[in-house]
């Protein structure tokens, strides 16, 4: 088959179907909460859904992402913007892993809208790095797959116009 495109571009694009087609079925478990605040691009306030009046509020630390801190400007807004935006004002599923606590006492979490994976689309969308934190690894491949893609396109904290050009952890390190 003879095509027009450069051959710089044939690999990536094979690349890109190749991620695209990985995601593969998931029935995440979990409990349904509501969205109370969200406080930066990878930690959410939620309260149960059943019972929305309750003094149950608590945060929630999403899983497998690590979000520009919200004094790195501009992705930090950004960040947060995103993900209040893919989340909405609608009921989401918070799916747990292996550890359930980070060291600041936040449930670690998998948030699930509709059968959309927001810590994906976060990463996905170029507003988070896919960042494993074993024993939790679950979507891990899911995950680096989506940082994968957001690369390739150029996307978020990958625009090549305005690039972030420190990690997050790097950011706070240097701005204690």
């Amino acid at each position: 088959m003879k095509t027009n495109l450069p051959l710089t571009i044939v690999p990536m694009l094979c690349c890109l179907l190749l991620l695209v087609s990985c995601k593969g079925s998931v029935t995440p478990q979990g409990e349904m909460v509501l969205v109370g605040q969200v406080v930066s691009g990878q930690t959410i306030e939620v309260v149960t859904a059943s019972n929305p009046t309750a003094t149950d509020a608590r945060q929630v630390r999403l899983i497998g992402i690590e979000a520009p801190d919200m004094r790195q400007q501009p992705w930090g807004t950004q960040a947060r913007q995103q993900l209040a935006e893919l989340l909405g004002d609608r009921p989401v599923l918070l799916e747990l892993d292996v550890e359930k606590r980070d060291r600041y006492q936040r449930q670690l979490g998998y948030i699930w809208a509709s059968e959309e994976l927001i810590n994906e689309e976060m990463v996905k969308l170029g507003y988070a790095l896919a960042k494993p934190r074993s024993p939790n690894s679950k979507y891990d491949r899911r995950l680096a797959n989506a940082q994968a893609w957001a690369r390739i396109m150029g996307v978020g904290i990958w625009n090549p116009e305005e690039p972030m050009t420190i990690t997050p952890t790097e950011f706070r390190r240097q701005n204690r």
